[in-house]
């Protein structure tokens, strides 16, 4: 529906960007330094590679919430996310880590990567995106096809954020010896 209202009225975007409220921007803001901040080689602690996964998948069920609560479909829609973040979370796990794990000072050493950026710009894009529908059309929650899709979505994004730490937390979880063959 926003797709479609914006290329059919291109005009009505600076009323909906204007209609956003502040807070929104400095979110936006936060959000894309800490995706900006994964672009570059670092270290981390295991709890701040735990952070940005858990942080996002609390900002995906709180979309989910959010935007289906009332539909009569929620149900359904719990089991599509959850669904979805398995299958996100298949499809990212089993691969290698971008990184090494130094057992000795207990941190990661990571590359750089566009990837959390990405999945960040996704997952807030899929939340205001949703905002705007649901302001404008509150009744689209009641349609089935609607509310699985945004499920799905929240539901992808998760999967991927969880299976990409994931790939980072076996580094830590394996014996020294494994670590000692890569």
């Amino acid at each position: 529906m926003l797709l479609q209202l914006i290329t059919t009225h291109p005009d009505a975007i600076g009323p909906i960007l204007r209609g956003t409220p502040l807070w929104v921007w400095g979110l936006l803001t936060g959000l894309l330094a800490l995706g900006l901040s994964q672009m570059r080689e670092r270290t981390a602690s295991l709890s701040r590679v735990s952070l940005l996964p858990l942080a996002m998948t609390v900002f995906s069920v709180s979309g989910t919430w959010t935007a289906l609560g009332g539909s009569p479909h929620l149900a359904t829609a719990v089991a599509v996310w959850a669904a979805a973040a398995v299958a996100g979370f298949a499809l990212l796990a089993p691969g290698r880590a971008g990184g090494q794990f130094d057992p000795a000072r207990r941190v990661f050493h990571l590359p750089g990567s566009a990837v959390p950026l990405l999945l960040i710009v996704g997952i807030f894009l899929v939340k205001y995106g949703v905002g705007i529908e649901l302001t404008m059309a509150p009744r689209l929650v009641d349609e089935r096809p609607y509310a699985l899709t945004i499920a799905a979505l929240y539901g992808a994004f998760t999967g991927v954020f969880v299976g990409r730490a994931w790939r980072l937390l076996r580094l830590a979880l394996r014996p020294a010896t494994a670590r000692a063959a890569d």
